[in-house]
């Protein structure tokens, strides 16, 4: 699982960190000519902030999915419960707002260590643990060149990409090595951790390291809280070191404690059932996958689930710190799969994946199974028609290989040029549909909420939604509801800033199959429609 670089400005010494606290703005302006009036902006309120996704762009005007809309649609109908699968890093079934929202395996008899499904896995009550006690891993390009050069095209790609990433790094490290010794040696001189701007302007010194000190924390301090500064300094360091020791080091065996090799797919039982994993902070990514989807609406504790009064989250961990294996991923698809979700969601991806076909059988048994799986397009601010970007369905091929994936860019939450979000992936060909990706509140482990952003956001936005058409209109299929969700998006036809190429402009139309974003309430307009003429 790549995770997105934290973004680190500079002030006085070029870097510094970057303040989450501003004010943020969206635009305001006439609806009926949302393509065609120049933009105005006014800032969105905290609360709409952390329900942004659910909110309607001729309405609020904001790039959400039109979600409560939807559900003032959805008054009165019956509906039935839908199985949502998080293939992710794991999801703390213990949260207060995942309470009731969790799926419990009908056949399992709880903790009397028996395989009461005759499944292969002992225990399973919601999901299954196909990582044990792993937490981090290699890149799968570290991954490649560990196994040694075979002469082959892959090797010498995967080679130079890991040194061009070690080299990228070295700087990175020296930042965040000096932030933290500046951190330290200021605390030390206050003898105080948490000192105020008010303190740092007040020090009395003249040795010139801690005068350059005192000036990078003056600027620092200026315009972000010292809470908020320890807070990213220690998620930059974990960026930088878990790359130094894990991510990129051939000498590193993440897999050692889980005891199985993921490149033999003749051993299909291996992990444990907790879905957590061994720390629920490790399972941070995936929490706020299934809260996206699953928190409950409306109790003033949390955000607004997309899909809450209509699902049950499966857990199944299968993403490390690292690059997932494409055994755990194509295992991962097959339970959730056989225990009855009807929604898959994978927010993952990597560039390199030596059993692809493994990966790719395991969509195409969903398939089979009329399982729809929603898919995060990536990070990496780049066109995945052309760059490796693994899974896919289409692994240069054309037509798909299977009808039932649908693959997510992520949208910003300001209407107009900066709408697409600055790191999302692209592809005329390889993503299908945008929806909301940036600043998304959801519930992280321990009874905690944060705004992550991330592709990884934007899919289980819209598996949530894929989860309302299935949940009220289940006679529909995968496909169905695929091809729904693509069809009754809401066409942008406006010009926006291209993530990753700076003054570069582009159209939804130009970088995604459909040029559209996602809208809940015409893909349940849609669905109804459908069903009544079946």
């Amino acid at each position: 699982m790549r995770i997105l670089k934290p973004i680190f400005i500079s002030g006085i010494i070029a870097f510094t960190m970057a303040s989450c606290g501003g004010a943020k703005t969206v635009m305001s302006t006439n609806p009926a000519n949302i393509d065609k009036m120049p933009l105005k902006t006014t800032p969105l309120s905290e609360a709409n902030m952390k329900r942004w996704s659910n909110l309607d762009l001729v309405k609020d005007t904001v790039p959400g999915m039109s979600v409560d809309k939807a559900y003032d649609f959805l008054k009165g109908k019956k509906m039935t419960t839908v199985i949502v699968g998080i293939v992710d890093s794991g999801v703390d079934i213990d949260h207060e707002d995942l309470k009731g929202k969790i799926w419990t395996n009908p056949k399992e008899i709880a903790g009397n260590k028996k395989d009461d499904d005759n499944n292969g896995f002992i225990d399973d009550v919601h999901g299954w643990n196909f990582l044990g006690d792993t937490e981090n891993e290699q890149l799968e390009m570290t991954r490649i060149v560990k196994k040694g050069d075979d002469g082959s095209e892959q090797f010498k790609s995967a080679s130079a990409e890991l040194e061009k990433s070690k080299e990228e790094l070295a700087p990175q490290k020296q930042q965040v090595d000096m932030l933290l010794a500046a951190d330290k040696a200021v605390r030390t001189f206050l003898k105080k951790d948490n000192f105020t701007l008010a303190d740092v302007k007040a020090m009395q010194t003249t040795d010139p390291t801690m005068v350059q000190y005192k000036g990078m924390f003056t600027q620092i301090l200026s315009g972000t809280p010292k809470a908020e500064f320890d807070s990213q300094i220690q998620e930059y360091k974990d960026y930088v070191y878990d790359q130094l020791n894990f991510n990129l080091n051939t000498e590193f065996d993440g897999r050692k404690v889980l005891g199985d090799n993921g490149y033999d797919m003749t051993n299909k039982y291996y992990g444990n059932n907790i879905v957590y994993g061994p720390k629920k902070e490790g399972a941070k990514h995936g929490t706020h996958v299934a809260g996206i989807i699953a928190q409950i609406r409306n109790n003033k504790i949390g955000g607004d689930g997309i899909a809450s009064d209509a699902v049950k989250i499966m857990s199944v961990r299968a993403v490390p710190n690292g690059d997932e294996y494409d055994k755990d991923i194509a295992l991962a698809i097959r339970y959730a799969v056989d225990n009855g979700a009807k929604v898959i969601n994978g927010s993952f991806g990597k560039n390199y994946s030596p059993n692809r076909q493994w990966v790719y059988d395991a969509i195409k048994y969903a398939e089979s199974k009329d399982v729809l799986f929603v898919h995060a397009a990536g990070n990496d601010a780049k066109d995945i028609d052309t760059a490796p970007n693994f899974p896919n369905d289409t692994d240069g091929a054309k037509p798909e290989y299977a009808d039932n994936v649908l693959t997510i860019g992520a949208l910003n939450y300001e209407y107009g040029a900066s709408q697409m979000a600055n790191f999302s992936n692209y592809g005329k060909v390889n993503v299908d549909i945008f929806a909301p990706g940036v600043k998304i509140y959801a519930t992280t482990p321990k009874n905690t909420y944060e705004y992550l952003q991330g592709t990884s956001m934007a899919s289980p936005n819209v598996a949530g939604v894929a989860a309302l058409v299935r949940a009220y209109y289940p006679s529909l299929t995968a496909s169905q509801v695929k091809h729904i969700i693509m069809d009754s998006g809401t066409s942008l036809t406006n010009s926006f800033n291209l993530a990753g190429a700076e003054g570069t402009q582009t159209t939804l139309a130009s970088i995604s199959k459909t040029g559209k974003i996602v809208n809940a309430y015409n893909a349940l307009v849609l669905a109804e429609k459908m069903t009544a003429k079946k």
